[in-house]
């Protein structure tokens, strides 16, 4: 009887993600039809030709430190299929919808950690038709990649402080690599995750010497290569770029790329060697701080309307595409109700303390930068299971005597 019970419970939950799986790819195929890329553009053309051809990893002409490398390799990978132009986009754009199915089974899991298997269906089934999040698949852009290996990060989190097995340490540590090559202020995650394992958690030392170890393997060969290119122990070297392209006269919540003829100047005379890159970024590292430093309260505002921008919706968009009612309306509400589930939240626990911090610490990172609409993906799924919370506890007051 029970054994009986506990099959029928089983086949339950794997039909559960089964549909969850098709359902996300279902709605996403129609999405790649009407919207979908047609061809790759801009860096990622520039940076993919370049392995295509075999030159290396280059960017507009020069060995890269900008960009980070993991996306742009994974648009490589596929480049070895040997397809014509737009059967690669497919192909490509197909792949970032098995991803994202993959994310909607992960997201279910992940909410069961706090929410009955009910709620976590239901939000499951609201990340999988949130608009943007259809949307992200349709274009080339590391943020469909960023979703997965961040929800993976969270999933395999959690399982360690459940199960305590290897295989979720091993999918942690390789995941975490993965995510600081893909995303250079990730590291700021790992680290604070780490920590927070130490403190909290109180995980064994040698288990948390074992993620660092595998994380450090995972980056090592592309910092290998920066130290012999430039003689930089680094992933990336954009942070001065983007201070200054969050933290100029013509910043808006957006950034802005305006250089005046001051700034032009110091480009051009930079000298033309294997530290072009490094002193490139520190030349716009100097420019955003002397632009803080004399005007702080001009740029300590702007970063609050980065943060609320973030949280909520951007109301000066230079995208008119931002204004489409199926995308700012459900950012508006999700970004209400997931803070009202933060506050009125009753059942705090280390656990949910973890991805509150972790939240706020992502909102913050891009407030000292800036923020571009696609970037919001990268808290979505934090923002859906705090709303969860505010749906329970509205659901108990009201409808769970009846």
């Amino acid at each position: 009887m029970f054994l009986n019970k506990y099959h029928h419970l089983k086949n339950k939950e794997i039909n559960i993600l089964i549909f969850l799986f098709l359902f996300s790819i279902l709605i996403r195929i129609p999405a790649i039809v009407m919207f979908g890329d047609q061809s790759l553009e801009n860096e990622w053309k520039d940076i993919v030709n370049n392995l295509i051809v075999g030159k290396g990893f280059l960017y507009r002409g020069e060995p890269n430190l900008f960009m980070p490398p993991l996306y742009a390799y994974y648009l490589y990978f596929f480049s070895l299929f040997n397809f014509e132009d737009q059967n690669y986009v497919k192909l490509i754009l197909s792949s970032q919808i098995l991803l994202s199915s993959i994310v909607v089974v992960l997201f279910y899991k992940l909410n069961q950690e706090f929410f009955s298997k009910k709620i976590s269906l239901y939000s499951s089934i609201l990340l999988t038709i949130f608009p943007l999040y259809i949307y992200s698949c349709t274009q080339i852009s590391s943020i469909s990649l960023q979703v997965f290996l961040t929800t993976t990060f969270l999933f395999c989190f959690f399982q360690i402080l459940n199960r305590n097995n290897n295989l979720a340490i091993f999918i942690f540590s390789l995941v975490s690599g993965l995510l600081i090559l893909l995303r250079g202020e990730f590291l700021i995650i790992f680290i604070f995750s780490i920590i927070y394992f130490i403190i909290f958690f109180k995980i064994n030392i040698k288990k948390i010497l074992l993620i660092l170890l595998i994380s450090f393997i995972t980056v090592s060969p592309y910092m290998i290569r920066n130290i012999i290119l430039f003689d930089s122990i680094s992933i990336t070297k954009s942070f001065g770029y983007n201070l200054w392209k969050g933290n100029n006269t013509h910043s808006s919540v957006e950034g802005s790329v305006i250089h005046n003829k001051n700034l032009l100047s110091k480009i051009e005379n930079i000298p033309t060697n294997n530290r072009h890159a490094i002193n490139l970024d520190k030349v716009y590292l100097d420019e955003a701080i002397n632009n803080i430093k004399e005007e702080p309260k001009k740029y300590l505002f702007l970063a609050f309307k980065k943060f609320v921008s973030f949280m909520f919706i951007n109301i000066n968009s230079s995208d008119p595409k931002y204004y489409n009612i199926f995308h700012y309306i459900p950012l508006l509400i999700v970004g209400l109700t997931s803070l009202a589930g933060i506050i009125l939240s009753n059942k705090r626990s280390y656990k949910l303390n973890y991805l509150i911090l972790i939240y706020f610490i992502i909102i913050i990172i891009f407030s000292f930068f800036f923020v571009l609409p696609r970037y919001k993906l990268a808290i979505l799924p934090l923002q859906i299971i705090f709303t969860n919370i505010l749906v329970e506890k509205i659901y108990r007051k009201f409808f769970a005597k009846q």
